[in-house]
């Protein structure tokens, strides 16, 4: 008898832990962060120009493509050019990239303000390049890699999460992509489809906070 008690809880944790690591979301710092249905705090941070940018300041938006990306991944530097074309086809739509560089210039020197501000001009960046200094905001989205991208929706309850993870499927070789996840959850939200797809592990440099 007391042996099958020690079985029946043996079971009962084994079930409880199998639930536990199939709830946590692999794009999260830990399990923290936001997962897609969340309401997405407004930030505040310091763009190459020098100002500080909020999504508040956007009041014609109709969301945010947000994207956590620096200068020294190769994964990010391989997605610059296809970042700059989602802000072109996008931006008019109502939905403009707001990239956001996490890492701690400490760890990585070419992720410094100044770093960011020389790449943002070498490439053309047509959307902020935001800084987050003392890494504060990354966590709150639990963003672990950069590239790393959350699409927000402008509701009446805020900006709500709705696609979490990568841009397409494959992060080293736009030649080579066959599915635009970030894409296709856009233009399901400009459309009011459902989003068929909305999370995806991101592929990218760990972030150096």
């Amino acid at each position: 008898m007391k042996t099958l008690k020690i079985l029946t809880a043996i079971a009962v944790v084994v079930i409880l832990s199998a639930f536990v690591v199939k709830s946590i979301n692999p794009n999260k710092v830990g399990g923290n962060g936001y997962g897609v249905g969340d309401v997405a705090a407004d930030i505040s941070l310091k763009n190459i120009d020098g100002r500080y940018v909020s999504y508040s300041d956007y009041t014609d938006a109709k969301g945010f493509i947000v994207i956590f990306t620096c200068n020294t991944c190769p994964f990010s530097v391989a997605n610059e050019d296809r970042i700059i074309a989602l802000d072109a086809k996008y931006k008019n739509l109502g939905y403009p990239v707001i990239a956001i560089n996490p890492n701690n210039p400490a760890v990585k020197p070419g992720d410094s303000f100044d770093a960011i501000k020389q790449r943002a001009k070498e490439k053309g960046f047509t959307f902020p390049y935001l800084f987050d200094e003392g890494q504060k905001v990354y966590p709150t989205y639990g963003a672990t890699k950069t590239p790393h991208v959350y699409l927000l929706q402008k509701t009446d309850k805020g900006n709500v999460v709705k696609y979490i993870g990568a841009i397409d499927d494959n992060s080293r070789n736009a030649n080579a992509v066959k599915e635009k996840y970030l894409e296709n959850a856009v233009d399901a939200l400009l459309t009011g489809k459902t989003i068929e797809v909305t999370e995806t592990k991101a592929i990218g440099c760990s972030i150096k906070g």
